[in-house]
Parts: C-alpha cells; sequence; structure tokens
C-alpha cells in the first residue's frame, strides 16, 4: 500500500466510493522514478520499443499513455509506426522486431494489439524475445503464468510480490492486481468474477486472482444468468471492451470495480468527435 492511501481511503472504496486511480498511478510512478533516479549518465536507462499498426484511436491512446509514462519516470521510449495498414507486410514487423531484440538500448518491446486481419499476430508475438516481451504474450511467458505449480518438486512463486516473478506478466492484468492491492482490498478468498476472456486481460487477471487464492469466474458472451453471477462477487473486473455493458444493477453493495475497458464513443461536442468510457455504466 503506498503512504498516500490512508485508512479512510480504504474505507471509502469499501463504500461505493471511486477508487483514485489516477493518484495511484502518480504514486507508483513516483517510487520507479526515485529508483531510476540513482543512475548515472554513464548508466543504460530502461528503455521501452512500442510498436503501432493502424490508426485505431483506441490504440492510439494506448500508446501515448505508456510513451507519457516512460518519459514521467525517466525512461527511453521507442515509437515505430506503421499507419498504411494495406502497406504493412509480416516481414517489416518481424525485420523491426529482429533489430530490437538485438538492440542493447532496447529492454522492453510491447507490440500494441489487436494488428490487421491480415498479418498472424501469433507469428508477430513470438518473434519476441520472452526476456524483452514486457506484455507477458510469448507462449514462453504465458505458460509460466498459467503454471499454478501444484505438482511435487516444482518451487512456488510468491505471488505478493511481483518483483520476484521471474518473467513477464501482462501489463494490464498485473495492474490491476496493483490497485486492489494499495486500496487495502482483501483478494484472499474473495470471490471474484472477470468480464471478459481475452488473451490481454481476462484470462490472464484471472489467473492472477486464482494466484493470490481469490474463487474466479470467467464470465463471457455464452454466460447464462449474467447478472446473477455477477452480482455474487466482491471483486469484478470488466474487460470486455463493451461501453457501458456492466449496470450499476449487476453490482451488490461494497464490491470493488475495477473497469479495464477503454471504449470510444461518438462525442460531437468534443474537440476530438468521440469520447473513451468504460466498460461500467458509472452513470446510474
Amino acid at each position: 500500500m503506498s503512504s498516500t492511501t490512508t485508512t479512510d481511503d480504504i474505507k471509502k472504496a469499501a463504500l461505493g466510493q471511486t477508487i483514485d486511480g489516477k493518484s495511484i498511478a502518480l504514486t507508483v510512478r513516483s517510487e520507479l522514478t526515485q529508483k531510476l533516479s540513482h543512475l548515472t549518465p554513464n548508466d543504460s536507462r530502461p528503455g521501452l520499443a512500442v510498436m503501432l499498426v493502424g490508426n485505431r484511436k483506441d490504440s492510439q491512446t494506448y500508446v501515448r499513455m505508456k510513451q507519457k509514462a516512460c518519459a514521467d519516470c525517466g525512461m527511453v521510449s521507442f515509437l515505430e509506426k506503421y499507419e498504411d495498414v494495406e502497406a504493412v507486410t509480416e516481414e517489416m514487423l518481424l525485420a523491426k522486431i529482429h533489430e530490437w531484440n538485438e538492440d542493447v538500448k532496447v529492454h522492453g518491446i510491447l507490440v500494441q494489439l489487436p494488428l490487421p486481419q491480415t498479418i498472424d499476430e501469433a507469428k508477430i508475438l513470438k518473434a519476441v524475445l520472452p526476456e524483452k516481451d514486457v506484455d507477458g504474450l510469448h507462449p514462453a511467458n504465458t505458460a509460466a503464468l498459467f503454471n499454478t505449480a501444484t505438482h511435487a518438486g516444482t518451487a512456488k512463486l510468491n505471488w505478493n510480490d511481483f518483483s520476484s516473478i521471474p518473467f513477464h506478466i501482462p501489463c494490464t492484468p498485473q495492474g490491476c492486481i496493483e490497485l486492489l492491492d494499495r486500496i487495502g482490498m482483501e483478494i484472499e478468498g474473495a470471490n471474484a468474477v472477470v468480464i471478459g476472456r481475452s488473451n490481454l486481460v481476462g484470462l490472464p487477471v484471472a489467473m492472477l486472482l486464482c494466484h493470490r487464492n481469490a474463487t474466479v469466474t470467467i464470465v463471457h458472451s455464452r454466460t447464462k444468468n449474467i447478472e446473477t453471477v455477477v452480482k455474487n462477487a466482491d471483486i469484478v473486473v470488466a474487460a470486455v471492451g463493451r461501453a457501458h455493458m456492466v449496470p450499476a444493477s449487476w453490482l451488490k453493495e461494497g464490491c470493488t470495480v475495477i473497469d479495464v475497458g477503454i471504449n470510444s464513443v461518438d462525442a460531437p461536442d468534443t474537440k476530438r468527435g468521440y469520447r473513451l468510457v468504460g466498460d461500467v455504466k458509472y452513470e446510474e
């Protein structure tokens, strides 16, 4: 828990008040900035390389946020944009990833998803070195995340300390757990419902909650009586990518909600002509 999170903050969160994600993010960045401040001019600064293909508004927003976070913390970022979807080829993307794999200034590689349908997404992700796959989507990192280490002779990992995990974990799912930890939410023993089963968020966040000993249910488009399932949850992670899918009536009093959704809806009255909203309808 961060030094800026008080007992009152935790009580307010439990009573259905908004979790101050921006404040928590600032605290995390401040902690990271402090760590990086010890680097000398001769030291290599952490470098994040991002690949952006196409012109999706949500993807562009994600990438801008990541670049800003790097700058705020004193990290270096590299952005390669391929705006002409018709002209981009797998060979072009693979060549850039190979270049980044070999570049000592690049410590992490992030391929912004989704990629165009003409591109073999799995092939591109597999080309990233596992040790540079900061989104945790390489098959080796995915397999490691989904290993519960329940069989004899397998070393147990400390899932209460992400810094001790010897492989990359998907960023957004890890952020969800970080938010829960920093507001003092007791994950162990809680009923957790994850809405969405994507490889990016739904499945990995469900696995992280399972590693923390929550009882986890994954809700998807074929789930029967979704409202009833969600109403039983102490923790709800909405990661389905559908604007305002979850109404307040689905949530039981006192549950904790993490809304991962970033959806673009038309808003002619705004400068950009659109507004970003989540999966949960907070206005109700």
